[in-house]
């Protein structure tokens, strides 16, 4: 076993290292290598850390980075494997950093395993910097769960379009609200069409079926790279993943 698969997969997070598991873990990859050149130098606090390679990139530009995971076996792991990032358990609505306390908050993919979405955007305003930078990212909802009341992923409480998203970030009292969009660039467009017009729901059909992988799928998943994805501020309802970044404005109270 290799220490990525050490980390069970349970469907609320990805792991790298896994071939079946390749397409998210570059999705949510791709995400990070766009933000990261936000992060040079900074006191950086990754809010929902996971299996840890996120704040592992992070680390390699940032001055420091503080992984916060709740799961206990996730941050065990973080913590053993990669040296870079301090790890530590905490309560996203309740971050253990003193107000002001860091230049920039990451959060990717974390927002819709919230339950007090409200308070935990608040808390990230209290501990950024007047000036510091709120980097998220979270599903589509409009494209994730079509045309549903509730989310199609168990694990997730509330997925937001980019408008309920904005909105959520503005009402916490940020700034220079930026929302982009995650899309397939034109290989993975490529292997939509190849496999029926999704990739994407080709995977779940099989993880559904709990049926064997077809070779022909798993070699495409496997081949997947954080190049094959764009973000940009086009099509925004039609995108896979919303990324938002905003800025805590300087000498701005905190709101009631």
């Amino acid at each position: 076993m290799t220490p990525e698969q050490a980390l069970p997969l349970t469907g609320e997070r990805t792991v790298p290292g896994i071939p079946e598991e390749n397409y998210w873990f570059r999705r949510h990859e791709a995400v990070y290598a766009a933000l990261r050149d936000r992060c040079p130098g900074a006191v950086v606090l990754e809010a929902g850390s996971g299996e840890g390679y996120g704040a592992a990139l992070l680390a390699e530009v940032a001055a420091a980075v503080l992984a916060l995971e709740l799961d206990a076996a996730a941050a065990t792991h973080a913590a053993r494997r990669y040296p870079g990032p301090a790890v530590a358990r905490a309560n996203l609505v309740a971050l253990p950093v003193r107000d002001g306390g860091c230049d920039a908050v990451v959060s990717l993919q974390v927002i819709e395993h919230l339950w007090d979405q409200e308070r935990f955007l608040r808390e990230c305003h209290r501990v950024l910097r007047p000036g510091g930078h709120l980097l998220l990212s979270t599903p589509n909802r409009l494209t994730f769960s079509p045309g549903r009341d509730t989310p199609l992923n168990p694990f997730h409480t509330r997925e937001l379009s980019a408008a309920e998203l904005a909105g959520l970030v503005r009402g916490a009292g940020f700034a220079d609200v930026e929302v982009r969009g995650l899309h397939h660039g034109p290989r993975l467009r490529e292997l939509d069409a190849r496999h029926g017009g999704s990739i994407v729901h080709a995977q779940v059909a099989v993880a559904l079926a709990g049926g064997t992988w077809p070779a022909a799928l798993l070699a495409d998943v496997e081949s997947v790279g954080v190049a094959d994805f764009v973000l940009h501020g086009a099509q925004i309802d039609t995108c896979l993943d919303l990324v938002v970044t905003a800025r805590r404005p300087p000498s701005v109270a905190l709101p009631a």
